[in-house]
């Protein structure tokens, strides 16, 4: 069997650790200390991300989809395959190494896809681009972290905080969609979405897109416009 061998080390911008990309022939592995993010084999989840999202919206030819984390381009490359051509995708991504392996040594599993003319990458943390948003989206992806307990970057846990959560529905225009991608389930993240005014399904999904292996977790919030408040009506005088 090919040894893994060391492509690249970089730090993480809370400085709490490296992350590191490593290669044994054509599969790639990225690793936070011993724990595996990322894997080239094992994509099946993130894809159905893209393709659970795009049901929800596909009625907007038009629609702009956010996604929080390019990682290995999984979410982004199932997007490219199934949306039209007047869709537009940003993808936000916080580590600008990232975007060099994927135009580096990943450049096989990404082929042209940073390239598409509906593409456009912004080396910039996803949460300063939700928050500087309002009804812009129609689907905000995140596969930034293994869910809503980040593990990579501390601040990840803002995204999906009860601030977080508000941020992304401000976001995003009426009957938009938030996507999360987590590797569990999680009851507490499930009633937050609720609470911050989403109506959520909760999907699980195989890692390797077959009838085995481990699940994965996506939640899709659907963003249903607030309940407006009936005015309170003076009482006649004399009453």
């Amino acid at each position: 069997m090919n040894p893994w061998v060391l492509i690249d080390t970089v730090p993480l911008p809370d400085g709490r650790g490296d992350i590191r990309l490593i290669q044994r022939a054509d599969e790639f592995s990225i690793m936070l200390g011993t724990i595996a993010l990322m894997n080239s084999r094992l994509s099946g989840s993130e894809e159905a991300m893209a393709g659970l999202s795009w049901a929800r919206i596909k009625d907007r030819p038009k629609a702009h989809m956010l996604i929080g984390g390019l990682g290995m381009g999984f979410t982004l490359r199932a997007a490219l395959a199934e949306l039209p051509a007047t869709v537009k995708i940003t993808v936000a991504e916080l580590m600008p190494a990232v975007v060099a392996w994927a135009r580096g040594p990943m450049a096989p599993i990404f082929g042209d896809c940073l390239d598409d003319p509906r593409v456009d990458i912004k080396v910039n943390d996803v949460r300063r681009v939700i928050n500087s948003a309002k009804a812009t989206y129609d689907a905000i992806l995140l596969d930034v972290d293994n869910g809503p307990d980040g593990l990579t970057v501390e601040t990840n846990d803002a995204l999906y905080s009860m601030a977080g959560l508000k941020a992304a529905k401000a976001a995003l225009r009426p009957g938009g969609v938030l996507a999360i991608w987590a590797s569990a389930p999680d009851r507490a993240f499930t009633q937050r979405l609720q609470r911050a005014g989403f109506a959520v399904e909760e999907e699980r999904v195989r890692a390797n897109g077959k009838s085995r292996g481990s699940r994965h977790v996506i939640w899709l919030a659907t963003n249903t416009p607030s309940r407006p408040v009936a005015p309170v009506r003076p009482k006649p005088s004399g009453s």
